[in-house]
């Protein structure tokens, strides 16, 4: 536990949060939406600092991140909590621990900032990153190890649903260097009664991210039934194109899970679908996920269609990409590399 940074005390002991969008006001006793955030005495404080419920290493690619440093390996960390609820959350016996009692707390370990760097020091891991869970949510934890990860050369990546506050995101930009977001559908209705969120906020934050020179990456995973329709799909293509068309896309093939159950699995067709929208409103790289296509995960040079990076699920060759740019054609290929 240790209290926390961002948030405003009100009066009578509440406060208001500021670390995501929901900014909760919280009374005395009582935690935020998350579940991890609770006012002690007038005082936020972080309930879950230092304490991981699960770390290990990962290829980046896993994560996803196709256009930043790819075939890096990652550490990778979160704690428990959300500040969604998501039906179809595949990590729902982490996310909703907090605060969906059918789930028993999972075991917590201790692991400082301190911990975390050393282990990628030791380990000569370049990127840490903070997934499983919500980052934003857990935001002085992270602050903590990305500030002294910086300072040793290390690279800090977010996954996440996009919702925090402007406040998080200006803090923690210094030391964030990409972050993928769920964008996980194009209307409020999907986000009010699937997400308990607002779309507004996240697609707001997208071009905030962008704005301040974060590498971006968006996933979205396509269920059946729920957000898979072209005129939807169109939209979601569009709007990051309106950004710009070379932020990479990452449609993902969605496995019934948690409350969604009943629902089946996305087809290949729908997968190669949304890949086709994307590239006709002018994406330069799109990707399916979760799926044995080959084609439909490796990078190709948007002018020349040069092989630039091979991947298969976990296999990974950079074949005609060098220094940034196509070998055969010389184009310019938008991302980290170095």
């Amino acid at each position: 536990m240790k209290k926390a940074t961002l948030y405003k005390k009100i009066k009578d002991k509440t406060v208001k949060c500021t670390a995501c969008n929901h900014y909760c006001t919280i009374k005395e006793g009582k935690t935020g939406i998350c579940g991890i955030r609770q006012n002690k005495d007038g005082n936020l404080y972080l309930l879950v600092y230092g304490k991981s419920s699960g770390s290990g290493i990962d290829p980046i690619e896993k994560k996803p991140f196709f256009h930043f440093l790819p075939g890096s390996s990652v550490y990778s960390i979160g704690t428990i909590g959300c500040n969604f609820a998501c039906t179809f959350c595949q990590n729902a016996w982490i996310s909703q621990a907090s605060k969906d009692t059918s789930f028993p707390i999972p075991p917590l370990y201790d692991l400082s900032p301190e911990d975390i760097v050393n282990e990628c020091i030791e380990n000569n891991i370049p990127i840490i990153a903070y997934t499983y869970n919500e980052p934003a949510i857990f935001f002085e934890y992270t602050y903590d190890t990305a500030k002294l990860a910086h300072e040793e050369g290390i690279k800090n990546i977010y996954v996440s649903n996009g919702y925090a506050s402007k406040e998080a995101i200006d803090k923690i930009a210094p030391y964030l260097d990409a972050i993928n977001i769920d964008l996980k559908a194009f209307t409020e209705k999907f986000y009010r009664n699937i997400c308990k969120a607002k779309l507004q906020p996240v697609l707001d934050n997208i071009k905030y991210y962008y704005k301040k020179g974060i590498w971006v990456e968006l996933t979205t995973l396509i269920i059946p039934g729920e957000n898979d329709s072209d005129k939807e799909l169109e939209q979601i293509a569009q709007f990051i194109a309106s950004i710009s068309k070379s932020i990479p896309w990452h449609v993902t093939k969605f496995s019934p899970t948690y409350k969604m159950k009943n629902k089946l699995e996305t087809p290949i067709e729908t997968l190669k679908k949304a890949y086709d929208i994307g590239k006709k409103a002018g994406l330069k790289y799109v990707y399916a996920g979760n799926t044995f296509n080959e084609d439909l995960q490796s990078t190709f040079c948007p002018k020349c269609n040069n092989l630039l990076i091979q991947r298969d699920w976990g296999y990974t060759k950079v074949e005609g990409l060098k220094n940034g740019k196509c070998d055969k054609c010389g184009t310019k290929i938008e991302g980290v590399w170095k």
